[in-house]
């Protein structure tokens, strides 16, 4: 039978405002078939799945080596038609209760509901990097004999949920000091002592920092803060770095011999991808950098690695406390 597949198109219904889905959800939608003609099918189905996946060459003198990881978290199939002959014995979506879907499809246009729940599972969020991504896809392939496969996917944005009993340091607190002494055409010494009210913060949330700063020097200093990311990628034994600075500020400047009591709130950006600690191949962490700006000196600092929490899970944790500066 003569046939011509005019379209083979992949929808899904988003379920809030956010167009995100997370552990347990269920996805549902529609594949959408457009025939020119009659048509006999030998098979159509519907698969969701999630996969890690890394890549990325380097160059060694004149030969380049790739180095590659994957890992599936998922695959779930359904057949709206089935291909008797094939060795997939998994029954065929039913359109009314006991009616399969016929293999010969008529001229026209001809929808195909499907639902999916997503797995719980502790699978990371998506993610896409420089040498590395985290994908979550539903795909349709379409078969005909003699033809070649009929395709159309689209991905979905999944916010995986963090266990915090999985990770008990992250709402404990964290503390540091820092003291140098100046050299050059600076004197005396600058110190700091600052505080972290815990690890993890939620998207959206602010960031509140303690010091106390004592600047025991000859020179005005600048207390200064600046958040990066830090983006590993596993394969084959190797690993593969990237660090991007997310954004900086600056508080007001300390007179010498002075001390001062500090506090800055940094406010997380709403749109900041969540911290990846679950995938084998992939890591996306973040830290915090407080420092002092001092004239003709090296800098002192102090770093402290942060977790960034999705702003979904804010409402089944506790609300942090008043004064931390949260939007939430």
């Amino acid at each position: 039978m003569s046939c011509n597949v005019k379209s083979l198109k992949v929808t899904y219904n988003p379920i809030n405002k956010e167009n995100t889905f997370t552990d347990g959800d269920c996805v549902s939608g529609h594949v959408t078939l457009e025939v020119t003609k009659d048509c006999e099918i030998d098979s159509l189905l519907i698969k969701f799945k999630g996969k890690s996946e890394v890549l990325w060459s380097e160059k060694h003198g004149r030969s380049t080596v790739y180095s590659h990881s994957k890992d599936k978290y998922f695959s779930i199939k359904h057949y709206f038609i089935r291909d008797p002959r094939g060795d997939d014995n998994q029954t065929p979506l039913t359109y009314q209760v006991g009616d399969t879907y016929s293999n010969v499809v008529p001229q026209g246009c001809h929808v195909y509901p499907f639902t999916f729940q997503i797995p719980s599972q502790n699978t990371p969020s998506s993610f896409k990097g420089s040498d590395g991504k985290i994908v979550y896809l539903l795909e349709s392939k379409l078969s005909r004999s003699m033809r070649m496969v009929t395709k159309d996917s689209t991905k979905i944005n999944f916010v995986g949920k963090t266990d915090l009993n999985s990770y008990p340091g992250l709402m404990t607190p964290q503390h540091k000091t820092q003291d140098k002494k100046m050299k050059f055409f600076t004197s005396g010494t600058v110190s700091m002592d600052v505080n972290l009210e815990k690890s993890a913060f939620f998207q959206g949330e602010g960031l509140k920092v303690t010091a106390y700063i004592q600047n025991n020097s000859s020179r005005e200093i600048k207390p200064k803060y600046s958040v990066h990311s830090m983006h590993s990628f596993f394969a084959q034994g190797r690993r593969r770095f990237s660090m991007k600075d997310i954004f900086k500020e600056v508080g007001e400047p300390i007179p010498p011999s002075t001390n001062q009591n500090v506090t800055r709130i940094l406010q997380i950006p709403h749109d900041l991808e969540p911290s990846i600690l679950n995938c084998s191949n992939i890591k996306a962490e973040y830290r915090l950098k407080v420092y002092l700006d001092v004239k003709f000196a090296s800098n002192p600092e102090i770093g402290f690695p942060i977790v960034i929490l999705p702003a979904s899970q804010v409402s089944a944790t506790a609300p942090p406390p008043a004064d931390s500066g949260s939007g939430f």
